[in-house]
């Protein structure tokens, strides 16, 4: 059986946090970096920096924790732990436990990016992994490996992408980066709020929240913004990271009925050529339906699905959400009302969602 131990990262560690995390053994996810945790901060979250040790590895991995009176604190590990061997994941979360059980933590969560099966669910529920509903968007998600060289890269698109891409490069659409302005930021938010694709129905967050997630990413020079103008006005935007080996189609939008065929496929094609250039090896487009629902037209995710998969021929699902329970009546008592509760009270205050 594999052996591991979880030990508070030291300060020099925090301080040099994010070389730390790309260089985990499956490296890292832009949702552990430093700009990352400092949002969540802002949002109420204790960050909480971890590392894992053993069998060889040394995986760094950030924890969200909150407090709630009467029950203790939850700990997300959120998307950790960071490992290539899913069978170490159940081990890796025990040692995180011993940590945790001093400091009244009833139950961790965690989402690693392990690719879902039928073995991994078995292996986890059997060594006392509870499943758990998953939070992020890119639970299912389409990848796209960028190791090719540039015309091979073009060739093994989806015909409907590639044929888009050639179509805007034909007409001259034009693709800009963009600075991190006030006006900039404005403009992103409202493509965000008037994008029709995939028929989404969820609100988006309050403005503050895009604002200080691309500030802090850009900062961090980690960000960037590509828009595409129709008439002097942005019609297509997005908001790329790159973190480590990974690049991220974070945000994006457009404004409906737009004369510029190819315009948003051209804007990814831009975007992944200049993460390319600079060493990034994998893009993930951050959200499909699962697999098995691509064809479903009812998913909420669909439009977004059809666009994303005409880069990435196949979607990629992940294990999704496991609970490792602490305090099995804590626990208990947390699934059955509180966190309902919870959720609610921070939805009503906020209008953002609660993880």
């Amino acid at each position: 059986m594999a052996r591991f131990s979880a030990r508070p990262a030291s300060a020099a560690e925090i301080e040099d946090w994010d070389s730390h995390v790309t260089a985990n053994p499956n490296g890292g996810n832009m949702m552990q970096s430093q700009p990352f945790l400092q949002v969540k901060q802002e949002q109420g979250w204790n960050p909480v920096h971890l590392v894992i040790e053993g069998e060889g590895i040394s995986s760094y991995n950030p924890v969200l924790e909150k407090a709630f009176p009467g029950l203790g604190k939850l700990w997300y590990m959120i998307k950790g732990p960071d490992t290539v061997v899913p069978h170490h994941v159940p081990d890796m979360v025990a040692a995180v436990a011993e940590l945790a059980r001093p400091q009244n933590v009833f139950a961790i969560k965690i989402e690693p990016d392990v690719v879902d099966s039928a073995d991994v669910r078995e292996d986890w529920t059997s060594r006392g992994l509870v499943k758990s509903y998953n939070i992020q968007v890119n639970d299912s998600t389409a990848l796209l490996d960028l190791t090719p060289e540039e015309n091979q890269l073009l060739r093994s698109l989806h015909s409907r992408g590639r044929n888009a891409i050639r179509r805007a490069i034909r007409d001259g659409v034009e693709v800009r980066n963009v600075e991190g302005t006030e006006a900039t930021f404005r403009d992103m938010y409202a493509m965000i709020g008037t994008s029709q694709q995939g028929r989404l129905s969820a609100t988006p967050r309050p403005y503050a929240y895009y604002k200080s997630f691309w500030e802090k990413f850009l900062a961090a020079g980690m960000g960037r913004f590509l828009f595409v103008y129709e008439d002097g006005r942005p019609s297509v935007g997005a908001f790329v990271i790159n973190y480590g080996r990974k690049g991220t189609y974070k945000d994006g939008g457009s404004v409906p009925r737009r004369s510029q065929y190819g315009d948003s496929h051209l804007l990814q094609w831009t975007a992944i050529n200049q993460l390319k250039a600079e060493g990034i090896a994998e893009y993930d487009f951050c959200g499909t339906p699962p697999s098995d629902q691509l064809k479903d037209t009812d998913h909420p995710y669909h439009g977004m699905g059809l666009f994303k998969t005409s880069f990435s021929k196949t979607v990629t699902d992940f294990v999704g959400c496991y609970d490792f329970v602490v305090s099995p009546l804590k626990y208990r008592l947390w699934n059955l009302i509180a966190e309902r509760v919870v959720r609610q009270i921070y939805w009503r205050r906020t209008h953002q969602p609660f993880y």
